[in-house]
């Protein structure tokens, strides 16, 4: 701590000297809020509603407001927020983050600052990483508000449109945020008002912040539909690659990846995660395609194909990056261990790493909508979230966020150790100090957490301890469904767990076991089924006797095992509680901080240390040569540990180097999303107006008069009046589309006379009166609907288009640093030119549609009827099936095939 902190204190330390008046306010009104009834303390709410209407802030009222709710926790939960708690909740209100260690509860702060916004009416988001959580808290913590009579909705997997509209109507709506991301994005697809299910971004309460807005900040949000791209050509790239010779550096500078002469077909430097063919792959790569020259622009699908092709074998790990089961490839979190069913690597590689490991090969998919978690929570007006770990991110959060954060102190003092590094010159070395360490605390009953940064090293740890007796508990992605129910148990006097980094988060480990978890498996052995059992252990409201008689079960069996603990968990403690394992530096501290934040909770004692090699990827892509350079002339056995305080400073500068780059590609990331998010907002804003039903019809009149003003002053460029064959040419592009045939007439002498804006006012003219017409026979109620879907699906077609287009200028705009030009410069510039290109073409598309619509008769809907029944055909299994008709599509960006030499978007495409 440096000088000034030692006399002024840390930020956090200052922000709380003004925080604790107003804890102290809230706490000398408890005797006064214990006297009140039920129904007088249950009052409260209306009474600060009608405050609040009267012009009173939500600030005047928060001393009484969390002080309604502590009662109200004690009384439903007998739960009583402590004065620690107080403090978390005010600096959530005050849209911040709180950093509070494991165990200290954050789920019953959450509580405080929901309540409190949620008087306001313009509901509050309580944002969880998973569903299990946001279905725990919403019944459990829901209980308290619904108490105070606010309403409670939750939002998960699979629920209908009715049941999302529900819950975000409800005051304070608990939802994971992937669900609340996918349900924004649908709202800005949905063609009429009422399919949308959200209501406003007002206030965001964001649990395991650091989880969501940095870990999975780099991954965007994305909903897709099927593509049209065949898969053949995966096989085919993963054909070559399987056959390359690969050379793998460490450093980018490499001198020996720039030498033509390098025995290698493709080099992998594994710090940036990139694989490039060298010259001798890439003459491989035209000889087995058959291509003249791999660079050419036509030959830009094969290029990427093969690039990713290498890069799924340079760069991918099997049981690293990624699982293979049931035959897909499941992703795993880098950051927890968890598999991430239904996610999918972008750009083609998650089926370039399908043809490498033999699954079936998925089409590739359309993007149809896609916002990342940073443009997401950035709409909320106000923001807040709660972690254990935040600090050493502090300046990510103030940067992208604008959130600082208060370290709040915790309710009893920690007591735990934090011993100093061991590090180890071989991997082996090291891990045969991890087991060594193991058994020392198994043989005295002391409870071992074993963290491992990939199921790769977990399974080889785990084989280890069997081979010494050590009876485990292993925990990783490919067993992730008892993941809470073994690390909440991971206390127990004598056990010993071995698990990913972080698996279980939200679980707390108790010393001398759980006995929640004890009661639960005691329903299992009664012959409960999973769904009654979920039902007995949560907190939802129910008359079905058979999930009440598994309640009573469960009360009665929780009630002995406590009994049971008390003694077990005195024992643990007196063995020197959890002892926790790290077998390697993350990349990140905060990751390395939440597992150590697992021992130690709620003042128990407990103990910590990190095993390290001169082998693990983080030393050996980031520890620098001058470290490698010292060991080798030391020349220390592999099984002595080297202290010194050059390795400790290594190994803190190369997680800071690695935060560092981390931070600058979220940044980027966040660089070139902010561009298509102003895009977006103003196409999504659009929508809204019309959805909310603002008068169409001005807004075509404007469009059809900007389509018709471009084709006439095209006409005119360079000449004052037009001839009578220039006429023609005009005349041929806007009849029969913008009005009849032979409505609008010029002679030679009228043609004299005019100039481009008579011409454009005769023309709009005609086009004012043809719509009028079609508007007369449609109906006004029906021409105004007809306006909206039209204008909506062009919208979307379009902008679909665009973010594809946007995704394939963003993938080659960084070669531009090449020629000395600023990426994200040249990106905004072009992508500028690329969006007032797409408005022009809607405008033109939607005038031309609606000018082009026109009502069925009976007799054609008839018509339409058989022709569709003639072109059914019988299945061999008996079933109809459709034929559909085949319609050659041309791409927006292909030549015209009306032989102009211009794009089709910009000829026919746009004017047709």
């Amino acid at each position: 701590m440096g000088l000034i902190q030692k006399i002024f204190g840390t930020y956090s330390q200052r922000e709380l000297k003004s925080i604790y008046p107003i804890a102290d306010k809230i706490e000398a009104l408890e005797e006064e809020y214990r006297a009140l009834t039920d129904e007088q303390l249950q009052a409260k709410t209306p009474e600060f509603k009608q405050r609040l209407q009267q012009g009173e802030t939500l600030d005047d009222i928060l001393p009484e407001a969390f002080a309604a709710v502590r009662e109200a926790a004690d009384r439903v939960l007998g739960l009583r927020p402590y004065r620690v708690q107080l403090i978390g909740g005010i600096v959530l209100h005050q849209g911040r983050i709180a950093e509070m260690k494991t165990g200290e509860g954050k789920t019953l702060v959450a509580t405080l600052p929901a309540y409190l916004n949620a008087l306001t009416g313009n509901g509050v988001h309580i944002v969880t990483v998973n569903d299990y959580l946001a279905k725990r808290d919403s019944e459990w913590m829901g209980k308290v508000h619904r108490f105070m009579g606010l309403t409670v909705g939750l939002i998960v997997h699979d629920l209908t449109k009715e049941q999302r509209q529900a819950a975000y109507a409800a005051d304070i709506t608990y939802g994971t945020n992937n669900e609340m991301g996918f349900d924004y994005l649908r709202d800005n697809m949905a063609i009429y008002k009422d399919e949308q299910v959200q209501r406003g971004h007002s206030f965001a309460i964001v649990d395991e912040v650091d989880s969501i807005l940095i870990d999975e900040a780099r991954t965007p949000l994305i909903i897709s539909g099927m593509g049209e791209k065949s898969t053949q050509l995966y096989d085919m790239a993963e054909s070559f690659a399987c056959r390359l010779k690969k050379y793998v550096v460490t450093e980018t500078d490499d001198k020996e990846a720039e030498d033509e002469t390098l025995d290698a077909d493709y080099i992998v430097d594994e710090k940036a995660r990139t694989a490039t063919l060298t010259a001798r792959g890439i003459a491989k790569a035209e000889e087995f395609f058959h291509l003249d020259n791999l660079s050419d622009p036509e030959n830009s699908t094969i290029a990427h194909h093969i690039n990713q092709a290498i890069k799924a074998h340079g760069t991918m790990k099997r049981d690293v990056d990624y699982v293979v089961k049931d035959g897909e490839i499941i992703i795993v979190d880098e950051f927890t261990g968890r598999l991430m069913f239904g996610r999918r690597y972008s750009e083609g590689l998650h089926q370039a790493i399908e043809a490498k490991e033999h699954v079936s090969v998925q089409r590739e998919s359309k993007t149809l909508a896609t916002i990342t978690f940073q443009n997401y929570f950035r709409l909320y007006s106000k923001l807040s979230g709660m972690t254990g770990t935040a600090m050493t991110e502090e300046e990510e959060f103030a940067t992208i966020y604008k959130l600082d954060i208060v370290e709040i102190p915790t309710n009893r003092p920690v007591v735990r150790i934090d011993n100093e590094d061991a590090v180890y010159k071989t991997e082996q070395g090291k891990y045969r100090a991890v087991i060594r360490q193991v058994k020392e605390c198994h043989e005295k009953g002391q409870p071992v957490l074993v963290g491992t940064v990939s199921i790769e090293k977990n399974e080889l740890l785990s084989r280890m301890l069997t081979k010494e007796g050590i009876r485990h508990n292993l925990l990783n992605a490919k067993n992730h469904e008892k993941e809470a129910e073994i690390v909440a148990q991971a206390g127990q006097f004598g056990a010993v767990t071995v698990a990913t980094n972080m698996a279980g988060r939200g679980t707390d480990i108790m010393l001398g076991g759980n006995a929640e978890y004890m009661a639960t498996n005691d329903l299992r052995k009664a012959g409960y089924t999973d769904e009654v059992i979920a039902d007995a252990t949560g907190y939802a409201e129910t008359d079905n006797p058979e999930i009440l008689e598994a309640r009573q079960l469960f009360a009665d069996k929780l009630r002995q095992h406590k009994a049971e603990i008390s003694g077990e968990a005195d024992r643990v403690r007196q063995a020197g509680g959890l002892f926790i394992i790290g077998t390697e530096r993350h990349d990140s501290r905060r990751i390395d901080n939440q597992l150590r934040g697992r021992a130690g909770r709620q003042g128990d004692p407990g103990e910590t240390r990190f095993y390290i090699s001169l082998e693990d990827d983080l030393m050996r892509l980031f520890g620098g040569e001058r470290v490698q350079a010292a060991m080798e002339r030391m020349n220390i056995d592999e099984d002595m540990p080297i202290e010194s305080k050059m390795l400790t400073r290594s190994i803190q500068q190369a997680q800071t180097t690695v935060e560092s780059r981390n931070f600058q590609a979220r940044k980027s990331v966040l660089e070139y999303d902010d561009v298509m998010n102003k895009q977006r907002e103003i196409i999504y804003g659009q929508r809204r107006q019309v959805l909310e039903g603002m008068d169409v019809k001005d807004v075509i009149m404007n469009m059809m008069n900007t389509s018709i003003t471009h084709l006439v002053q095209n006409a005119f460029s360079g000449v004052q009046h037009l001839d009578m064959t220039s006429c023609q040419e005009l005349l041929r592009q806007v009849e029969g589309l913008y009005f009849p045939k032979y409505a609008v007439r010029f002679s030679q002498e009228q043609l004299d006379a005019m100039d481009a804006q008579a011409v454009t006012d005769a023309f709009t003219q005609a086009a004012a009166g043809y719509y009028q017409q079609k508007e007369d026979e449609f109906t006004a109620p029906v021409m105004r609907e007809v306006e909206r879907v039209v204008l909506l699906r062009v919208v979307d077609e379009y902008w679909m288009e665009h973010i594809d287009a946007m995704s394939d200028l963003r993938q080659g705009i960084r070669l531009r640093a090449y020629a000395q030009t600023d990426p994200i410069i040249a990106y905004k510039k072009e992508s500028l030119e690329m969006f007032e290109e797409m408005i022009a073409a809607i405008q033109d598309e939607t005038v031309r549609r609606l000018y082009s619509v026109r009502l069925k008769k009976n007799e054609e809907v008839k018509r339409e009827r058989v022709a569709n029944a003639t072109s059914e055909s019988v299945g061999g299994d008996g079933t109809v099936k459709k034929q559909p008709r085949k319609v050659k599509k041309i791409g927006r960006n292909e030549p015209c095939p009306c032989g102009s030499g211009k794009k089709y978007k910009n000829c026919c495409g746009r004017n047709a």
